[in-house]
């Protein structure tokens, strides 16, 4: 049984598919958008937010990384520009949006830094105390079990590696956050229909950030799994939020 309304959320709810196959094939259907959709609707300001992310792990100096939910490779990329680790491994359930993640990992010619696999954020194939540090952008929300694939992630850092956790959140300002949720429903997904015919991607993607146990629960779902030195920082007046936990 689901534990958390997050957990339930779906791209289609009258499909017979799981959570974790119909997010996999909604994004093989919309990777070659994905990342204009991300500069678009965001106007650019994701990337200040992965640069953000990428920056609690500076002073760990981490040799190997995992990237979870890695999609096209955009934090992988910039985790490798800044901070030169030997390994960068990334892996998500779809195979079009890795495809996309090798093309601008060949394009740079880290094709030996940084490897791109088909992998399962609840069941990931590396043994225990593989990584200095885990990485994940705007991923967590599309976990089928989100306390299983935390402990997961848990499991495969070394102890005293780090989790970098970047996602969505709901400002707390009332004005603000009535502004954002009119934006996010309203104006964004009539950007979308003019460019895609997924709609129920986008509303998917909405309804998964409005299910997401975010702020102080997130934190208790980290410590629940293992995690300490716990903390969170919110940014853009907490549109996204980067969460940190130690091993």
């Amino acid at each position: 049984m689901p534990k958390f309304e997050h957990d339930t959320i779906v791209p289609d709810k009258f499909s017979q598919l799981g959570k974790k196959q119909q997010v996999a094939g909604m994004f093989d259907d919309i990777a070659g958008r994905y990342d204009f959709f991300n500069r678009f609707l965001s106007f650019g300001i994701d990337i200040w937010w992965r640069k953000k992310a990428i920056a609690q792990l500076a002073s760990l100096q981490p040799k190997k990384i995992l990237d979870v939910a890695t999609g096209t490779a955009d934090v992988a990329l910039m985790m490798y520009k800044k901070l030169q680790p030997e390994k960068i491994i990334g892996i998500d359930i779809s195979e079009g949006m890795l495809e996309l993640g090798r093309k601008k990992i060949d394009k740079m010619g880290w094709e030996k830094q940084i490897e791109l696999v088909v992998g399962d954020s609840e069941k990931i194939n590396f043994s225990d105390s593989s990584f200095d540090a885990v990485t994940v952008a705007f991923g967590v929300r599309n976990f089928e079990d989100l306390e299983k694939g935390l402990t997961e992630i848990h499991r495969v850092l070394q102890p005293g590696g780090k989790l970098i956790v970047l996602e969505f959140s709901k400002p707390g300002n009332g004005l603000f956050n009535m502004l954002c949720r009119f934006y996010t429903g309203v104006i964004g997904p009539g950007i979308v229909q003019l460019f895609s015919k997924n709609k129920s991607a986008y509303k998917y993607l909405n309804d998964s950030v409005r299910a997401f146990p975010e702020g102080q629960d997130f934190i208790n779902l980290l410590q629940n799994a293992g995690f300490t030195h716990t903390y969170l920082q919110p940014l853009s007046g907490g549109i996204c939020t980067v969460y940190c936990g130690s091993k």
